[in-house]
């Protein structure tokens, strides 16, 4: 392993959150076992990771691929420096997050009621309320709160989504305890400029929170997303091993951004991420080969440079 397997010693630092355990695995046909998600985790955090969307708190009638979310909590290795998160969509989920013993809580809030309705039986304002009521909910437990912007760049039922829609969500989280606001390209409908103009957008609403993306690969343009939002300041960025992934409530929905093609991205232009580039393309084959299907990212093909 070089140095640059994890990027330039000394470089600026890039955090990857990596979402493949739970983005990565929600819309695929087959169904992981517990001990393969513990094993992905494991493995994750091996190769470099320290935020991972390790489970979702969801209902596994509605979403089957994340049954058993205590079970890999209970067995996951609790490595220090390490945040394991927990998507949460409500009350009910948030206590089950707590329960098991998360490190971090994700609540996703669409910005259009048509996704919102959808995915979470209710509009954006009763989601916000919600996300009021569950913020409330973690004061005094020590388990910082992190709220995902979906469908910020375009939705599959609503169309385009305006800019001053997203402000407007952004602009009520922040009246959260949330440290942290990620905008999310649910359906990867985003282009670089747009990808410029929200976060500069975001930025004066969100009180000084942190920003980070959230891109899918559906339209080729993820990649060319993840470069814009880091040449506008941002620092963390989400993505899946093998770049699996989608929402089952969206449409022809594809994978995320592979976390092996951004790192290769990241690392040849000059910035850090601590994360393994030959470990995580490692882990794209295995969940390919676990899967039963060629994994969408092209380091693991191509391999990095120089060999």
């Amino acid at each position: 392993m070089t140095a640059d397997d994890r990027g330039p010693e000394g470089a600026e630092h890039v955090e990857i959150v990596e979402v493949g355990p739970r983005d990565g695995l929600q819309n695929e046909a087959a169904v992981l076992s517990v001990e393969d998600r513990i094993e992905l985790v494991d493995r994750a955090v091996a190769a470099g990771v320290r935020r991972i969307e390790a489970v979702s708190f969801v209902n596994p009638k509605r979403v089957p691929q994340m049954a058993g979310a205590e079970e890999v909590m209970a067995g996951v290795e609790r490595v220090p420096g390490v945040s394991f998160i927990g998507l949460a969509l409500n009350r009910r989920g948030l206590d089950r997050a707590l329960e098991a013993g998360v490190s971090e809580v994700n609540v996703a809030v669409p910005a259009t009621d048509g996704f919102c309705t959808r995915n979470q039986g209710c509009t954006v304002d009763e989601m916000l309320d919600s996300l009021v009521e569950m913020d409330r909910a973690l004061e005094g437990t020590g388990v910082p709160l992190s709220v995902t912007v979906s469908t910020a760049f375009g939705c599959p039922f609503d169309g385009e989504v305006e800019p001053e829609r997203v402000v407007e969500v952004v602009r009520r989280i922040a009246d959260t305890g949330a440290v942290e606001v990620a905008l999310a390209d649910t359906i990867g409908v985003g282009v670089p400029a747009q990808v410029r103009d929200l976060l500069r957008r975001s930025a004066e609403v969100a009180g000084g929170r942190t920003l980070r993306c959230h891109f899918h690969n559906t339209r080729n343009t993820g990649y060319a997303n993840a470069l814009a939002a880091v040449e506008e300041g941002v620092r963390v960025l989400d993505s899946s091993l093998g770049g699996f992934g989608g929402c089952p409530f969206a449409p022809a929905a594809t994978g995320n951004i592979a976390t092996e093609d951004l790192l290769y991205l990241l690392h040849r232009s000059g910035l850090h991420t601590g994360v393994s580039l030959s470990g995580a393309a490692a882990l794209g084959d295995w969940m390919g080969e676990r899967l039963g299907k060629q994994p969408p990212a092209y380091l693991g093909r191509a391999g990095g440079f120089p060999a």
